[in-house]
């Protein structure tokens, strides 16, 4: 490998605007990465010849003067918001995956920021916990709606048989009703 190319390459850390300061994002973990791979094969592969653009992790999203987040998946319906530099205005999904240096910002000043700028649905995925919450937009803010889990093998046969039948596998994205999403794909391939 080229030398340089290295140096270049441990040089470079990614960044957020956040409230009008500089963070640094911290490197991401695995099974963080493989959350986000898996959401955007999902929404790829539903919106295939569709209007609305799923994004990847590591696109910018430029929200106000002060905040300029990188989420790990959005989807942007209105292709005019889309310049070769990231995103410029409010994406319509907003996907965030929870790490221990992330969650209060994720979970306070972005979710206010994506609520305030008009985000329609907030998801905050946590690979610890293989849970999904999802937030919606009311006009003003976002607001928890529903809350999705995996739950572990050794819990499954302590329930009883009304709360097996209870339990939510799969769910639907506001923005697409006629799109099944599985719990099980969300969370697939993660590693212990």
């Amino acid at each position: 490998m080229d030398t340089n190319l290295a140096y270049q390459y441990e040089d470079y850390q990614r960044s957020e605007l956040i409230g009008g300061k500089l963070v640094m994002m911290s490197p991401a973990a695995t099974n963080h990465v493989i959350i986000s791979g898996n959401i955007y094969r999902l929404f790829s592969n539903y919106l295939h010849g569709k209007p609305c653009t799923p994004i990847a992790d590591g696109v910018t999203v430029y929200l106000t003067d002060e905040d300029h987040f990188v989420p790990d998946f959005m989807v942007v319906c209105d292709r005019d918001k889309l310049k070769g530099d990231g995103v410029h205005g409010t994406p319509d999904l907003v996907v965030e995956v929870l790490s221990p240096s992330t969650v209060k910002r994720d979970r306070t000043h972005k979710k206010d920021i994506y609520g305030r700028c008009g985000v329609r649905e907030y998801w905050l995925v946590s690979p610890a916990d293989k849970t999904i919450e999802v937030y919606r937009n009311t006009g003003a803010e976002l607001v928890l709606c529903d809350a999705y889990s995996i739950y572990p093998d050794w819990m499954l046969p302590r329930l009883t048989e009304s709360e097996r039948a209870a339990v939510v596998t799969h769910f639907k994205c506001s923005l697409f009703d006629d799109l099944d999403i599985s719990l099980d794909d969300i969370f697939e391939r993660l590693l212990p």
